[in-house]
């Protein structure tokens, strides 16, 4: 006993309490109550769509990634967050496809955790995007029978996919292409069409905040990005009211709620310092705008943490502080 408290090993001697899988699978449980939003507004066809999508990314995992790596939780966080990026009348295939997706070219392709380059969701999400672009955009209206399929869920895989439902654009869309608005209300409560995940924004927001208060999400990130978005969106909107909504518009609708908590916090693909952080929030928050304004597309901001997802490096290297007890390049000079 006395000769194991001898022993000398290489630092750091005191430990967190808090490892990868504790942090991953409490990420993992901070979802359960949007994916109950979404089921509580879309019904069934949001669990299925998760599940496909989840199911996806754990089975790549398991025969592509390193032994023992679904323990971490990695790999189910990637599911989950691409089945509420996801419309609930998507083809289940599609989504399993997604995961896959996801997972293979997002993650593993990379080395596996910690060495991936963009978020896999988001990965997953945009390969999607780009192969059934038809399926990605169809969104059916929220409400109605819980048991009552929002699709084709079930359709067979690479055949055309059959749908009665009614469907409705989203509020991005309905603004961009009708010049027609949506009640705040709505879009705080999330009782308008869109992804599974674009639900209430009130939940997403205390999910992030008992993350942040846990310690396992950096706050600066989402703050950064929701503060970009109400002003540069303000501004546009006061300049011209008929192209650019107004600030609380473009920070409740569409998806970006669910991006700047649960993805622009990702611990791999994001920059490693604070001040670091605020640029990537900054650039992503502007991003957005532009993308939603100016943009052939109603919604940003897959792409636009994608795009600055690239930039991490180059921020990592500009906005490093210096080594203890050394002097920067600029303090140097």
């Amino acid at each position: 006993m006395i000769a194991n408290k001898l022993i000398v090993t290489a630092s750091p001697h005191v430990k967190s309490v808090d490892s990868t899988p504790r942090i991953m699978w409490t990420v993992a449980a901070s979802l359960v109550p949007v994916i109950a939003a979404s089921a509580f507004f879309f019904g069934i066809s949001a669990l299925l769509v998760i599940f496909a999508a989840t199911l996806g990314a754990l089975l790549t995992e398991r025969l592509l990634g390193r032994p023992l790596s679904l323990r971490d939780g990695s790999a189910m966080i990637t599911g989950l967050l691409l089945g509420l990026c996801l419309p609930p009348g998507i083809p289940m295939w599609m989504a399993f496809l997604g995961g896959a997706f996801g997972i293979g070219f997002g993650k593993v392709i990379w080395g596996g955790l910690g060495q991936n380059g963009f978020n896999p969701a988001l990965i997953g999400r945009a390969f999607l995007q780009t192969a059934f672009p038809v399926a990605i955009t169809t969104w059916p209206k929220p409400g109605g029978n819980f048991f009552a399929l929002k699709g084709d869920l079930f359709a067979f895989p690479f055949m055309h996919p059959v749908s009665d439902v009614v469907t409705s654009a989203t509020p991005l869309g309905l603004f961009k292409f009708e010049k027609l608005p949506t009640p705040l209300l709505d879009l705080v409560l999330g009782t308008t069409g869109g992804s599974v995940g674009e639900t209430s924004a009130i939940i997403i927001i205390l999910c992030g905040v008992f993350l942040a208060w846990k310690g396992y999400l950096n706050w600066r990130s989402p703050v950064s990005i929701v503060v970009t978005v109400f002003l540069l969106g303000g501004l546009l909107h006061l300049i011209n009211p008929a192209k650019a909504p107004d600030a609380l518009f473009m920070v409740f609708s569409g998806g970006l709620m669910l991006g700047a908590v649960y993805m622009a916090t990702d611990m791999v693909t994001v920059p490693t310092t604070n001040k670091g952080r605020w640029v990537f929030g900054i650039g992503t928050g502007v991003l957005v705008v532009v993308i939603r304004v100016y943009g052939g597309l109603p919604e940003g901001v897959m792409y636009a943490i994608l795009i600055m997802n690239a930039f991490t490096p180059l921020i990592n290297n500009f906005t490093q502080p210096a080594v203890f007890g050394t002097r920067t390049l600029k303090e140097a000079k």
